[in-house]
C-alpha cells in the first residue's frame, strides 16, 4: 500500500486537505497502477513556531 506523508503549516482548510488528498491519490494511482483505496495520504499539520530552516524559525518569517 503506497503511503504519502505530507508536512505543512498549519492553517489549511478540511476542503484544501481533501483536495490535496484527491490529488495525491489520483497521481499515485496514474503512476503505480494502485487501487484508490490502497493508496493513504497521511497530512500533519505544523505550528511554524516548530518548524525552522536557514537557522531561523519559519514563525519569524512567515508571521501570521
Amino acid at each position: 500500500m503506497p503511503i504519502v506523508r505530507v508536512e505543512m503549516f498549519a492553517g489549511r482548510s478540511k476542503e484544501q486537505k481533501a483536495k490535496l488528498s484527491q490529488a495525491l491519490t489520483d497521481a499515485v494511482v496514474e503512476s503505480t497502477g494502485a487501487s484508490p483505496e490502497a493508496v493513504w495520504v497521511v497530512i500533519e499539520d505544523v505550528k511554524k513556531d516548530n518548524w525552522a530552516f536557514g537557522g531561523e524559525l519559519a514563525s519569524d518569517k512567515f508571521p501570521d
